[in-house]
């Protein structure tokens, strides 16, 4: 049987996320995780450019879910349904996900360094919002605001679709929350 076997990029992921939740992330080396790949670590460097980098892969595919969703909504909308509008189309990204998500969560949280990681990721992703809601004429603060607004929820509702006590798909966890901010956001009733 020849060397080359098929999906490089999805055995060095699923290598990579066994040895981190194995031996913890900085007790993993690159040459490790190619090895329990079948690869080499030349064959690592073509895909990521660090051990890091294999946990936020795809990071630019769900960016560009959020930004063309705000991009192709509807122009009467106000900027936070536009917003809601792009939670409801990042959550396909995760489709078919969840247990990889759980445990990539659960490598990240165990490791400093990997959690300012992903606090950068939703930083960035709140930035590229807010340039997405002000080039369809959001003032700057408002758009500021609204993308951070629904990257706090995209956070929020993610955290509660790992929990295992939910089967809701991520696109109903995240409304429930938007719904959620909207409700803590209005005056209570007399």
């Amino acid at each position: 049987m020849g060397r080359w076997q098929p999906d490089a990029l999805g055995r060095l992921q699923q290598s990579a996320l066994e040895l981190y939740s194995e031996r913890g992330f900085e007790a993993t080396a690159v040459a490790d995780i190619a090895e329990r790949a079948g690869l080499t670590e030349r064959t690592f460097f073509r895909y990521f450019a660090d051990k890091r980098e294999v946990l936020f892969d795809g990071n630019q595919e769900l960016l560009g879910l959020f930004t063309d969703a705000v991009a192709r909504a509807a122009p009467s909308l106000a900027p936070m349904d536009v917003v809601a509008e792009a939670l409801t189309a990042s959550a396909v990204f995760f489709d078919g996900r969840r247990a990889y998500a759980r445990r990539r969560q659960a490598v990240i949280d165990a490791n400093p360094s990997l959690r300012e990681r992903e606090l950068t990721k939703l930083a960035s992703m709140a930035a590229a919002v807010a340039d997405a809601l002000r080039d369809r004429g959001v003032e700057a603060a408002a758009a500021t605001l609204t993308a951070e607004a629904g990257i706090t929820v995209f956070k929020v509702a993610f955290a509660r679709w790992l929990d295992e006590s939910t089967d809701d798909d991520l696109a109903a966890v995240m409304r429930q929350t938007l719904d959620e901010l909207r409700t803590v956001t209005r005056s209570p009733q007399a």
